[in-house]
């Protein structure tokens, strides 16, 4: 069993806060590795664990973008529907997905990110 060290919590919670600052997303590519580094959860648990956690840093980064005057609503505010029906499906029936295939997936996705951005 692994004994709980703070710092690296806190420097895993910094990491996924200045990525999703800095790009808008991303936190939860950050947090899945570390949470499977850093602690004990079951695989399982590793994906929903990431998505409480970066709730809280969704919320922070839009208070400061807003802030900022950098959030358009009147493009963000259709979007909310979707994304809301997207959430309960996941929520709903993610967890019958077998871990090794959501690793798989999450890869894919960064990956694909990855191509779209560098070309």
């Amino acid at each position: 069993m692994r004994k709980f060290d703070y710092a690296k919590a806190a420097l895993a919670g910094f990491s996924a806060g200045a990525v999703t600052g800095i790009f808008g997303a991303g936190g939860g590519m950050v947090l899945v590795p570390l949470l499977t580094m850093l602690t004990n959860l079951e695989e399982a648990k590793v994906f929903p664990t990431s998505v409480s956690i970066i709730l809280p840093i969704c919320a922070v980064t839009l208070f400061m973008e807003t802030t900022f005057g950098m959030v358009d609503y009147g493009v963000a505010l259709p979007y909310l529907l979707g994304s809301a029906i997207g959430g309960i499906f996941a929520g709903t029936f993610g967890h019958k997905v077998p871990t090794k295939w959501l690793h798989r997936l999450l890869g894919a996705f960064i990956l694909w990110g990855g191509v779209r951005y560098l070309c």
